[in-house]
């Protein structure tokens, strides 16, 4: 099948050998501060921030900030639309109109800005997870940090450049930042937005209690550009996160201190980063672990729930993605072979 390639492959290692340095020192810093603050409940908000520093990798320093810039714009606003939701305890039809509408636009953001990891992913995925957290303390509070995480990225970011143009001034190249117009990417805001809503009811309908992760996961086979890519993405989705799972288990059946779990998101964030780009299921074995782990620290619920909702809630996300996709490009080759023959 033409998606086993696409499955399979492992893409090459870029070129930049303190990536994971600058996203050690970003989610680094902020989570030792709520350690050491006994405000280790609020790492999930700083965890969203410092997932700026995911974008833009092997890219010359320039595109790279211009990346992040737009990237920690997507993913803060994201965060602060959920955390408003959650403060103010907006019903879920709410937070799906909401999400819907910013996966569109946020779509057509990340298109124009050509981000790369491509997509609005983080950004969706932040506002619902966010929306499903009460804050324990003032909403601007939830917000300033990941606003403040994302900006010690762009810091991190922008310092290494620095850095870089003094050993090498080639890197400071001038290299115009390219941006695609608005209107490229409506299409694909429409698909976001089709994946993201019938996730969304999916997951009410069935009551599974974490809605958030199937819209997300129903978002990321968009990521890839063509119907295999978009369904061996999906796959990865699914096989990434059930041995994710498997990692997760075996580090909450100890039920570890809140301050070795924090330590624990700090460890699982460079190897996230190190995969990403390179095979999306291999990344999501840190990924998925990490992410648990900052939302059992934020809203602690039974393990095997935490697990069985996640594995249950991830599949049916990646499922419902590949069935819009299938659907769409089966509607446009129908539709092509329509016109053909009316132009015979």
């Amino acid at each position: 099948m033409p998606w086993q390639p696409v499955f399979f492959l492992l893409q090459p290692r870029a070129r930049d050998r303190t990536a994971e340095v600058r996203v050690t020192v970003s989610i680094a810093i902020p989570v030792l501060a709520l350690v050491l603050l006994g405000q280790t409940h609020m790492i999930i908000y700083a965890a969203f921030g410092a997932f700026t520093a995911l974008y833009g990798r092997g890219s010359r320093s320039c595109v790279r900030l211009h990346a992040q810039l737009a990237a920690a714009a997507l993913i803060v606003i994201g965060a602060g639309t959920g955390v408003l939701l959650a403060a103010t305890a907006a019903p879920f039809v709410c937070v799906l109109v909401v999400e819907t509408a910013y996966a569109a636009v946020g779509s057509l953001w990340a298109d124009r800005a050509s981000l790369n990891p491509r997509g609005p992913f983080f950004g969706i995925f932040a506002l619902g997870a966010c929306a499903s957290v009460a804050p324990s303390g003032p909403p601007l509070y939830a917000a300033a940090i990941a606003a403040g995480t994302a900006t010690l990225a762009l810091a991190v970011t922008s310092i290494d450049a620095y850095m870089r143009r003094a050993r090498d001034p080639r890197d400071a190249s001038d290299m115009p930042v390219r941006l695609a117009p608005f209107g490229h990417g409506a299409r694909h805001a429409i698909e976001y937005a089709l994946v993201v809503f019938a996730a969304g009811v999916a997951g009410y309908l069935l009551g599974w209690g974490h809605s958030y992760w199937a819209m997300a996961s129903a978002a990321v086979p968009l990521a890839a550009a063509d119907l295999p890519g978009r369904i061996g993405r999906g796959l990865h989705r699914i096989v990434g996160t059930l041995v994710g799972l498997v990692v997760t288990a075996a580090i909450l059946v100890w039920a570890p201190p809140p301050g070795l779990l924090a330590i624990i998101v700090i460890a699982l964030m460079p190897p996230t980063e190190a995969l990403m780009s390179r095979h999306y299921a291999a990344a999501l074995v840190f990924f998925t672990p990490m992410i648990l782990v900052m939302t059992q620290l934020a809203s602690p619920v039974p393990r095997s729930q935490l697990i069985i909702d996640r594995a249950a809630e991830t599949a049916l996300g990646a499922v419902i993605g590949m069935l819009v996709v299938c659907a769409i490009s089966g509607a446009e080759a129908l539709l092509r072979r329509s016109m053909a023959r009316a132009r015979e």
